[in-house]
């Protein structure tokens, strides 16, 4: 659901855009509406360009869908659940690093696979494609098969995902969110015109995708959604974000911070979009933060900023 810009492709993906430019500038003006569905197939096409992480071995089992089989693994038998949630393009395994220590500290750990992502089957769009609508009712329909949320941990636009679904009703005490964007207008302006599209192409395209997502655009707005639940409905959130994010801005996480009343944010510096997962200091930094009790949060809950990792 992203598109990077000219300067960041490759001389073999430079010639292609270049070329789909040339193609929705003619669809922009004999045939708008081929213009929007081209775009949308290019939007919710699911990346497979990063290598997936590793887990330990665990219980692997399979949830009914809206559309298909949702695999998932769980470790430990605690009596807190912790679910992990992937990003775009990603799988339970992207968040591997985080499953030792969160069993050892005594929570039972679910990873699952979004429909079209590792081993679930394809969401309502087909193979190759995905809605962001995807990943919220997988982790809706493994939430409600394994049990209340303790807390999710959530990387990239999986942490979006969870924010719907908390604004949308889904009880978690706490969240964690890794470079996850705040809304989805800001890249849609990138990919508009990074492939070129006129008004009237990027009209189609809007009008589309909320008909095939079923929701309007407005409910992937997170200050807004967050704004209207009462402040003490909120998870206490940990935000982490990398400054150099090349894919999901740091201001992104500004923006989220100011629109929780219970937020720590914390800012590392050179571990970009995905490394940042591999990190230990990370990965003990949300630990902290998921065991430590009541007495221990700050005073008066607000908001909270550490740049250090």
């Amino acid at each position: 659901m992203a598109v990077s810009p000219v300067s960041k492709a490759t001389p073999a993906q430079a010639v292609q855009l270049v070329a789909v430019r040339s193609v929705f500038a003619v669809l922009e003006r004999l045939a708008p509406a081929a213009g929007g569905r081209l775009a949308e197939r290019i939007w919710c096409a699911i990346p497979r360009r990063h290598p997936a992480g590793a887990c330990p071995p665990g219980r692997r089992f399979e949830v009914a869908g809206s559309s298909g089989r949702i695999v998932a693994e769980e470790w430990g038998a605690g009596p807190r659940n912790v679910y992990l949630m992937h990003g775009w393009g990603g799988r339970r395994t992207d968040l591997g690093d985080f499953v030792a220590p969160l069993v050892d500290a005594g929570f039972r750990v679910v990873a699952l696979d979004a429909p079209g992502h590792g081993d679930s089957d394809p969401g309502p769009f087909g193979a190759g494609r995905g809605l962001l609508t995807d990943l919220i009712g997988a982790l809706g329909a493994v939430v409600a098969d394994c049990g209340p949320a303790y807390a999710v941990v959530a990387h990239s636009l999986g942490g979006c995902a969870t924010g719907v679904a908390v604004a949308d009703g889904l009880a978690t005490e706490r969240l964690v969110t890794i470079g996850a964007p705040s809304e989805l207008e800001p890249h849609i302006a990138v990919f508009a015109r990074t492939l070129g599209m006129g008004p009237r192409c990027l009209a189609r395209f809007r009008t589309g995708l909320e008909e095939r997502l079923g929701r309007p655009m407005t409910d992937f707005t997170l200050p807004a959604r967050f704004a209207d639940r009462a402040p003490d409905t909120l998870p206490a959130t940990l935000l982490i974000h990398d400054h150099h994010d090349r894919e999901v801005p740091y201001t992104e996480a500004l923006t989220l911070q100011r629109a929780l009343p219970d937020v720590r944010l914390i800012g590392t510096t050179g571990y970009g979009h995905r490394r940042i997962l591999r990190r230990p200091e990370v990965v003990g930094r949300v630990l902290d933060f998921l065991t430590e009790s009541r007495d221990q949060q700050p005073a008066s809950p607000g908001r909270h900023a550490d740049s250090s990792p």
